[in-house]
């Protein structure tokens, strides 16, 4: 006979199941409405400067302001590729916006590619190799990354200036790595010490040196860690602005910086603004798109030791 049959039935009333129901479907219900408010606080922005860019000026000065335009124009996008039509007066900028989108788009590629390699050797170093004081090496270089670009930038321009390296895209390279390399090395550290150390040494042992293991075994290891660096990188390398300003005149003048300066003798070009703004967030949003998965599981797996 069966020893369970006589054992007392546990069950849960009734009303505290309903209970439960009811406050899991209202914090589910809380749960979607904060991620919809996050979502609309950031696609709203966007959306609003795509519509701006779209809008004619008339449309832009109605209050209230409406989402449609009635009467959508590319004209701005045509000023700004290919130059203003004619009898279309722009600013003075527009006319230089392409060669900045070329100076960013060279800067963040030289920029990523800096901080790839030799973040990556260093990050290879303090992963593996005996080294005294590495943990303080560590801590120096994150407290690096802290430091605001405001308190350094006088000395920094006395010596781009002695470099003579002001208004020149090789004095953005050097700068734009030598504030994002801390980061990338302490990324890449924590995502090399995931790797087992076994892996190369086996390699080791089969005749490569240590920077062909680094190179055949260990990189292609490294891919989503590598991946969610290089993003990083070229993002903050396109996105910056606080250096571009002061340290670019006319030469190598950045998207970010080129955009601000869309202004007539009638005022601030709002237009411009917002379609260069679309434009130059293009290459971002198709990187971020393109790599997604790759970003999210090399950050995510490089978190797992430090």
């Amino acid at each position: 006979m069966d020893e369970n049959v006589n054992a007392p039935v546990s069950f849960r009333p009734m009303g505290k199941r309903r209970g439960k129901r009811k406050y899991k479907i209202l914090e589910t219900a809380l749960l979607m409405l904060f991620l919809g408010m996050m979502v609309f606080a950031i696609v709203a922005p966007f959306m609003w400067m795509v519509i701006s860019s779209i809008s004619p000026q008339l449309e832009l000065t109605e209050v209230p302001p409406h989402w449609i335009p009635e009467e959508p124009t590319l004209a701005r996008y045509k000023a700004l590729i290919s130059g203003p039509a004619q009898g279309q007066q722009v600013p003075v900028a527009a006319a230089k916006f392409i060669h900045s989108f070329k100076n960013s788009l060279v800067i963040s590629t030289l920029t990523t590619l800096i901080c790839l390699v030799a973040g990556s050797m260093a990050a290879y170093a303090f992963a593996r190799l005996p080294m005294p004081g590495r943990q303080f090496f560590m801590v120096g270089t994150l407290a690096a990354q802290m430091v605001p670009v405001i308190v350094i930038i006088i000395p920094l321009y006395l010596l781009m200036q002695q470099l003579d390296l002001m208004d020149k895209v090789q004095g953005l390279v050097l700068l734009y790595s030598g504030f994002m390399l801390p980061t990338v090395i302490w990324i890449m550290h924590s995502y090399f010490q995931t790797i087992p150390a076994d892996l190369e040494e086996a390699a080791m042992i089969d005749g490569c040196s240590r920077l062909t293991a680094l190179v055949r075994v260990i990189v292609p290891l490294s891919g989503p860690g590598l991946v969610a660096v290089a993003v990083f990188a070229f993002l903050s390398s396109w996105n910056e602005f606080f250096m571009a300003l002061i340290f670019s005149a006319s030469k190598a003048k950045t998207i970010t910086v080129i955009v601000t300066e869309f202004t007539t003798q009638f005022g601030v070009d709002y237009g411009l603004m917002t379609t260069g703004g679309v434009i130059g967030s293009i290459p971002p949003l198709i990187l971020a798109f393109l790599l997604q998965r790759y970003i999210v599981k090399g950050l995510t797996a490089g978190a797992v030791k430090g």
